[in-house]
């Protein structure tokens, strides 16, 4: 009887390092749900709750991550959940709204482009998590998944704020979707914003600004705002890589000047 009374404790100690940490995990879960709940409300005809439901995911997702740190509590369970998360809400959820909105009218040609958007957000995620230790952490190698999933859901909003059918568009809406899942697998920099530091003293206009945006801006016309975010931010991108290039180049010429 003596010998095996050690076991249960090996047990307990086993079953805690297996557990998983609540907090951070429940904010993936809640994105996960809003991304599940976007697909149920494209089934069903309601394209505007879908979208915003995209966009509601994206904000959960971005909390997730800062909870687990200010916490403590980063887990790599967490992290292949919040992968898993993702997909659902950011790859599936948009090709699926987008297809339902506009691309069913297409047939074939319709289901084949959103395919291709799910098909590069899920390699999308992949790249991420293998080359999350080896890239430059100011930048993003190729759109973030939450914001093509944005992009497209900024889309459908705004369109049916201004009440335009997805067939009436349905080539616009087919380009959008190919130009967020390609650039999602592009190469193409893009700002991911963890070089800002918070705690760092800024400029009353900064915040001021800030405030207008958040507070009169947003609310005031939500879909066309976050769309036009959005499309910025994926334009951005193709703006910085041309940059680089204009940069490289005339450095080229400068010392082919000199030698």
């Amino acid at each position: 009887m003596s010998e095996s009374q050690p076991e249960p404790v090996v047990t307990q100690s086993r079953l805690r390092r297996r557990g998983i940490y609540l907090l951070p995990n429940l904010f993936t879960t809640a994105a996960l749900f809003a991304g599940f709940y976007a697909i149920v409300q494209a089934m069903n005809g309601n394209f505007e709750h879908s979208a915003v439901a995209v966009f509601i995911a994206m904000v959960l997702d971005g909390l997730d991550g800062r909870v687990a740190r200010m916490t403590h509590s980063q887990s790599e369970f967490g992290a292949e959940y919040d992968s898993m998360s993702d997909m659902v809400s950011f790859g599936v959820a948009p090709a699926l709204i987008m297809y339902e909105w506009a691309l069913k009218e297409m047939g074939q040609l319709g289901w084949i482009a959103a395919f291709i958007y799910c098909a590069c957000a899920a390699l999308r995620l992949a790249r991420f998590n293998t080359n999350i230790h080896v890239i430059d952490k100011r930048f993003f190698q190729g759109l973030p998944s939450p914001a093509a999933a944005a992009l497209i859901a900024g889309l459908v909003w705004v369109m049916l704020d201004f009440q335009v059918s997805g067939t009436d568009i349905k080539w616009l809406a087919l380009i959008v979707t190919l130009f967020a899942g390609l650039t999602m697998v592009s190469n193409i920099p893009f700002h991911s914003g963890k070089d800002i530091n918070l705690k760092k003293r800024v400029p009353f206009v900064t915040i001021l600004l800030l405030l207008l945006f958040f507070f009169v801006l947003i609310p005031s016309h939500p879909p066309v705002v976050l769309f036009c975010l959005f499309l910025g931010y994926a334009l951005s991108g193709y703006i910085i890589k041309v940059w680089r290039f204009g940069k490289s180049r005339k450095k080229n010429d400068s010392s082919d000047l000199s030698s």
